[in-house]
């Protein structure tokens, strides 16, 4: 029988063994899927590691983030604003746009615990105000000519064997340790997983649930406008569409890396894993070059419900049968 700590790991399991036959096909099916193909992943796919380690955050603590998107899109638009229509300093702009991530990570935080509403409503109402707002300043994207943001686009470490990684995607990978530092070895980590798994014992235990929840929020906001940050770096632009349905995918990647809907298991490692399956499905779609990019959706919307179901079985099985 399945101990409970193995059946908690059960998903990761499922989505590392996944990823791992999907390397192995490209390997032997693609003669040009080598080992630049896979540093590819996390080039093209930091800035959506960063989002949902934020959404890793908040789905650990039982609740849900529908802002982060449209977070991520209004930061790379207001920074190409301040930086390229009133001349302010790059590295300054990029501090500003993440506290105001964060500023809103935190309002919306304080809304879902004091006033009660639903997380759905009130990041749903953050969503269609950062994208609003991303309109609001214009309609057409701002290229963004700086030469602290162009060396950072464009720098790259070369690694073994010909191959090389970009900086944002080694900043990525950074806050991807900081994450999983925070989660499993500070305070703070074992209060998210306590108020996701149940609010009420948390309370008991002496969780502050207000702060944690808060704080929760904060992180995902932060990371939002983070990823809006490495997407500036890898079009070295801001665009009123970027981040577009970024929620959904970040979203998608957590459970596939195993973490709960209804909060208190999961890791952000397990959120990398999601990531990457979701980066290889494009990489494999790329290489065959006959189907249409809507089987991105259609294999991950597939993959996703196939998790869901699993996650239903090990909740079923964790509860016990009434008297």
């Amino acid at each position: 029988m399945m101990s409970p700590a193995m059946r908690r790991r059960l998903p990761a399991v499922v989505t590392a063994t996944l990823l791992v036959a999907m390397i192995v096909s490209g390997y032997l099916r693609y003669p040009k899927f080598d080992g630049q193909a896979i540093y590819d992943l996390f080039i093209d796919n930091g800035f959506l590691l960063v989002a949902a380690i934020g959404a890793t955050f908040v789905i650990l603590s039982g609740g849900i983030d529908l802002s982060v998107g449209a977070v991520a899109g209004f930061s790379t638009m207001f920074a190409a604003w301040l930086i390229v229509r009133q001349g302010w300093t790059s590295w300054l702009v990029i501090l500003i746009v993440l506290a105001i991530g964060t500023l809103a990570g935190l309002l919306m935080g304080a809304a879902i615990h004091y006033l009660e509403i639903q997380p759905f409503i009130v990041t749903l109402a953050g969503l269609f105000l950062f994208r609003g707002l991303c309109f609001v300043i214009d309609d057409n994207s701002i290229s963004i000519r700086d030469p602290f943001i162009a060396g950072i686009a464009e720098a790259r470490f070369q690694l073994p064997g010909g191959t090389s990684i970009t900086l944002s995607a080694f900043i990525a990978i950074a806050v991807l340790a900081v994450a999983a530092y925070v989660l499993h070895y500070m305070r703070f980590g074992r209060q998210v997983y306590a108020l996701g798994g149940s609010e009420q014992s948390a309370l008991l235990m002496g969780v502050p649930v207000a702060r944690t929840k808060l704080a929760v929020y904060a992180v995902s906001g932060f990371c939002s406008a983070f990823a809006g940050v490495l997407y500036i770096f890898y079009i070295q632009s801001g665009d009123p569409s970027i981040g577009v349905g970024l929620e959904l995918d970040a979203i998608a990647a957590v459970v596939i890396g195993g973490t709960l809907l209804t909060g208190g298991t999961g890791t952000v490692l397990g959120t990398l894993l999601g990531v990457l399956v979701f980066g290889m499905v494009k990489t494999i779609l790329n290489f065959e070059g006959t189907l249409s990019s809507w089987w991105v959706r259609i294999f991950v919307g597939s993959l996703l419900l196939a998790f869901i179901l699993l996650q239903r079985l090990m909740v079923a099985r964790k509860t016990p049968a009434p008297a």
